[in-house]
Formats: structure tokens, C-alpha cells, sequence
């Protein structure tokens, strides 16, 4: 689907579900990762998630341009347009919007490797595993108010 299509598609629903036109842009951006769509409240525009619509398809895609432009609509008639308004889920409600959409499962390519610290109290061996590096004169154990020091450097 281009933004050409994308852009009748939302202006169809508009008229079809809220009998209101869609007067600004609508259109993929692939940037976005954790949601599925986000209504901009300076330009009214509303950007969408290709990745939703090519992971679940053009039924998850209807349900989160009902989403926003529950958003936009409320937004431009000065009604209460954020998730915890009443007048926003009352629409929400009204139009068989879902509140949230589908999750995508994020594949990760980085490793999650930390470089770890153990640090050792000198007196009574209590250990204190960091994930960042510590100055060991400004700090001492919290059993005995030993010293500590650093005894391994690594990853994890």
C-alpha cells in the first residue's frame, strides 16, 4: 500500500464512521516501532506504522486509523482527545475502535552483553556486582564498613 492509498483509505473511514472529512496528510512512517499509529497535534497529520500493516494486515490497519482519527476528530472539535478522556473512549466505544494495537515483536540483532564489575569488601568478602564502574574510596561495605575492592573486570 502507498500514501496515496493510505490517504483515501483514512479519508473513506472518516466520512464512513464519523461523517466528518480528513482534511490533513496521512501516511507511512518508518520510524515508528512501538506504535501503530501517532495523530500529531501541531499539524494534524497522523503518521502510521507500515510494519502493523504489513505484519497483521488491512483489518489491523482499519482499526488503528479509527484510532487516531478518533484523536484528530476530538482534538479539532476542542473535546478531550487523550486516552484517559471520557469523550475519547465514549468515541472509541461508539465507532468499534480498539483501544490498542497489536504488538510487533522486535527482533534484536545487538548483543546484550555488559561489561559487569565485582567489587569485594577487603573484611568480610560481601560481593557487589556493578554494571558500571565505581571509585572505591567513596564507598564501603554495607555489612561491616569494610573497604572494597575490585576483584573482576569482565563481560557478563
Amino acid at each position: 500500500m502507498t500514501d496515496i492509498e493510505l490517504q483515501s483509505l483514512v479519508e473513506r473511514i472518516s466520512i464512513e464512521y464519523f461523517q466528518r472529512p480528513f482534511l490533513h496528510t496521512a501516511y507511512f512512517n518508518a520510524r515508528l516501532r512501538t506504535t501503530g499509529g501517532r495523530y500529531l497535534l501541531r499539524s494534524h497529520n497522523i503518521e502510521f506504522n507500515k510494519k502493523s500493516y504489513e505484519t497483521f494486515g488491512i483489518e489491523e490497519l482499519r482499526g488503528i486509523i479509527l484510532h487516531e482519527l478518533c484523536h484528530y476528530h476530538l482534538h479539532l472539535q476542542g473535546k478531550g482527545y487523550k486516552h484517559r478522556d471520557a469523550d475519547f473512549r465514549a468515541l472509541l466505544k461508539k465507532v468499534g475502535a480498539p483501544r490498542f494495537c497489536s504488538t510487533i515483536e522486535e527482533k534484536t540483532t545487538k548483543s546484550k552483553s555488559h561489561v559487569i564489575y565485582i567489587y569485594q569488601c577487603i573484611q568480610c568478602k560481601q560481593q557487589y556486582p556493578r554494571k558500571r564502574r565505581m571509585n572505591v574510596e567513596r564507598y564501603r561495605c554495607s555489612k561491616c564498613l569494610g573497604e572494597l575492592q575490585l576483584i573482576k573486570e569482565g563481560r557478563e
